[in-house]
């Protein structure tokens, strides 16, 4: 495909996405009916999709309409490439700009591609940090992975990738932490991915589970597992006697095969019955730290949904508290960078149970290179 073929085919999976369908499901229809295209112009279609999500305000403001056209108008005056070079018409190309399509420049919110009804409180949570956060997320995430310690260490996993040509450094945030420089697209038919020695999970993830205060013979509850990448962090440091739990059994239905890949134990539990020396939980959110990520999720996010999500927040800790030995830990966690699922969440946990005291509340910003991430630590007794 010509680059102008690839434009007009984002803009064709962007025009579905915008009436509603998930980008995901779009992107994986219109290969299939597309047979044609190849694995680069897969690629390529599904990056400029990603990147107009993530700055779907700027660029539309570019382009002069928030439409698969108006956004990819938007993403080539935004890269400073004239449009008319790629919307020639011809062959399979978009039509050229008309004169509508001028567009303009963003505002200050626009530029930031914020939601307006969100801008207070991200403010009020990341202070002078707000705008360089709102940028970084208006770009792709880094690709990390996880060295499993349990096995293998980082510097041996560093040049166990670099012999299959992908090609990682160590990240500041953990000391399992690597970060991907180039190779991604290997990965996961890499031999070192196959045997368990690295797993894909993001470094504020990484750092969260460093920070969890973890020791051998302590039984320990994951109690959000979802797909199990905290579980597996937990079991590669240390000898626990580790359960995963997740409302949604159906999303830990690959954990026992990647536990048994990683050489670690984990057992899966419907009814956790504690008292458990550490629980985890790492709570449904707005997902707003991982926008790189899923950059769906900041347009689709609205107050009413906030407000769904820190009631499921709070009525989780108060369950999970339940389960957790006198002089225990309840680790609570996020993936969010507004107060009100943050430091509003502990405030109103201790507010609600006597007894419990936080020794650990830490946030990180996609400015340290991971996701938006935040950890409290509980102690009870």
């Amino acid at each position: 495909m010509t680059p102008g073929a690839r434009i007009a085919a984002a803009i064709e999976v962007l025009d579905r996405i915008g009436t509603g369908a998930r980008a995901e499901v779009v992107l994986t229809n219109w290969g299939r009916a597309n047979r044609f295209a190849g694995s680069g112009d897969r690629a390529a279609i599904r990056d400029h999709v990603f990147a107009a999500l993530r700055c779907r305000r700027s660029f539309a403001a570019l382009g002069g309409a928030e439409t698969g056209r108006g956004l990819m108008l938007g993403a080539l005056r935004a890269a400073g490439t004239d449009p008319a070079t790629l919307f020639t018409g011809e062959g399979h190309a978009p039509p050229a700009p008309a004169a509508h399509e001028a567009g303009r420049a963003p505002d200050t919110l626009e530029a930031l591609d914020c939601p307006d009804w969100l801008a207070p409180l991200l403010r009020a949570a990341l202070g002078p940090d707000f705008a360089p956060v709102l940028a970084a997320l208006r770009h792709r995430a880094p690709v990390f992975l996880r060295a499993n310690l349990a096995r293998i260490d980082r510097a041996s996993a560093i040049a166990r990738l670099a012999s299959e040509d992908i090609e990682t450094k160590p990240h500041s945030l953990a000391s399992s932490v690597l970060e991907v420089t180039s190779g991604e697209r290997r990965i996961q038919a890499s031999t070192t991915y196959a045997e368990g020695l690295v797993e894909l999970q993001d470094a504020s993830s990484q750092a969260v589970v460093e920070a969890l205060p973890l020791a051998d013979g302590l039984r320990v509850l994951d109690y959000c597992a979802g797909g199990g990448g905290k579980t597996l962090a937990m079991a590669a440091r240390a000898r626990l006697k580790l359960e995963a739990h997740d409302a949604d059994p159906g999303r830990m239905r690959d954990l026992p095969v990647r536990a048994k890949r990683a050489g670690v134990q984990v057992r899966l539990t419907e009814a956790p019955s504690g008292p458990y020396d550490l629980v985890l939980t790492d709570v449904p959110c707005s997902g707003s730290g991982s926008w790189r990520r899923d950059p769906e999720g900041k347009w689709a996010l609205t107050p009413d949904r906030l407000s769904a999500l820190q009631a499921i927040q709070a009525g989780v800790m108060d369950r999970a508290a339940a389960l957790v030995a006198p002089k225990g830990v309840l680790a609570y966690a996020t993936c969010s960078l507004l107060g009100e699922e943050n430091e509003a969440q502990v405030a109103g946990f201790l507010s609600r149970h006597a007894g419990w005291t936080t020794t650990l509340q830490r946030r990180f910003t996609p400015l340290e290179g991971g996701d938006g991430f935040f950890l409290a630590l509980l102690t009870h007794g």
